[in-house]
């Protein structure tokens, strides 16, 4: 078990899709956050993280990929989560001890606050992760397992990003508006996903639990 008192930062991008329509009501909605009904019922997201730069105590985590989905039965602020961690394959035995505690809560920091929803545990893999950006698009993969990608709804004259401040716990500064790309999918633990076409969003990330 990693200690929880390790301070740690990371500094990168992430990006997620998921079932609502665009755009996804348990962020924006007149009701308070996570407490509005996905459009679809359930909440089935899927999440792609990059660290360009990153420490854990005294070792380093550049470079690394992490992907992470969840499954909840109703709003999200109801809890029940049903979530599933994947881990670069690229990394050593303390990197991912590392990354495991980051992305699970247990180190502190961002995702702390939403372990209370979480409910069940479906797994943690260390999987080769191939993630990719280039201008308005983001996309990961892990084969067999995880291919999602979204890109930048058009804004003004096409071209500009749609951005959003206050909206969300992992990018409170901003985040811009996505669609999933045709063939956004997941598939593992028995459950299978397509989010072609339906809500996303990205944005660069600076996570500390400092």
């Amino acid at each position: 078990m990693v200690a929880t008192q390790t301070r740690w930062q990371l500094a990168g991008d992430y990006f997620e899709n998921c079932n609502c329509d665009v755009v996804c009501p348990c962020l924006f909605s007149p009701a308070p956050q996570m407490t509005a009904a996905p459009t679809q019922g359930a909440c089935e997201v899927a999440f792609g993280f990059h660290i360009n730069q990153g420490r854990y105590g005294d070792g380093t985590l550049d470079g690394l990929n992490v992907g992470l989905i969840g499954r909840t039965p109703g709003p999200m602020g109801e809890g029940n989560w049903s979530v599933a961690l994947y881990l670069d394959e690229r990394a050593s035995e303390p990197q991912r001890e590392a990354l495991q505690a980051i992305f699970t809560g247990a180190a502190g920091g961002t995702m702390a606050n939403l372990a209370p929803l979480i409910g069940t545990v479906l797994g943690a893999k260390v999987v080769p992760i191939t993630w990719h950006k280039e201008g308005k698009r983001r996309s990961l993969e892990i084969p067999n397992i995880m291919h999602i990608s979204v890109r930048g709804v058009p804004g003004l004259g096409g071209e500009a990003e749609i951005l959003v401040s206050g909206a969300h716990p992992f990018a409170p500064e901003g985040l811009a508006m996505a669609v999933g790309e045709q063939g956004s999918t997941w598939e593992d633990y028995g459950m299978r996903w397509d989010n072609s076409g339906k809500n996303g969003h990205y944005a660069a990330i600076n996570w500390s639990n400092g």
